[in-house]
């Protein structure tokens, strides 16, 4: 790479040549990370690990649909129920083994401190699971 001369025929050219020394220098870095790295990504650890056999659980829970219509009456699966059953109903789901899943499901004209008492009262019972049944809208 010349970047002068000692020649007095004014107008030198410019210069064309590219400057290797940087690109030079990130190619060794980069070798010298993989030469280091390479060895750690092989390496690994050899571990006998115990076995079992068991069968997977397909027992689903049962699941309890509480249905409200606009009127505010309750039904428990279909069956329709009064408030002071509710409490009951609740506790003995609760109470069971595998608890059910309490499925709920609301008229849209229901007012939202009925759905709010019917959830405190699935929460004070120990109900852990409970979801909301809605109809999509086509």
């Amino acid at each position: 790479m010349a970047f002068g001369s000692f020649n007095e025929q004014g107008g030198s050219a410019p210069m064309s040549e590219i400057n290797m020394v940087p690109l030079i220098d990130v190619m060794l870095v980069l070798l010298i990370v993989f030469m280091i790295t390479a060895p750690l990504l092989t390496h690994s650890v050899k571990i006998d690990l115990p076995t079992a056999a068991s069968q997977a659980s397909n027992e689903k829970p049962d699941t309890v649909t509480l249905a409200l219509d606009a009127a505010g009456a309750l039904y428990w699966n279909d069956q329709k129920i009064g408030d002071d059953e509710l409490a009951a109903r609740l506790a003995a789901a609760a109470a069971q083994p595998v608890q059910p899943e309490l499925h709920l499901r609301a008229d849209r004209e229901t007012r939202y401190q009925k759905l709010a008492e019917i959830m405190s009262a699935a929460r004070t019972a120990g109900i852990q699971k409970m979801g909301f049944i809605t109809v999509p809208e086509h």
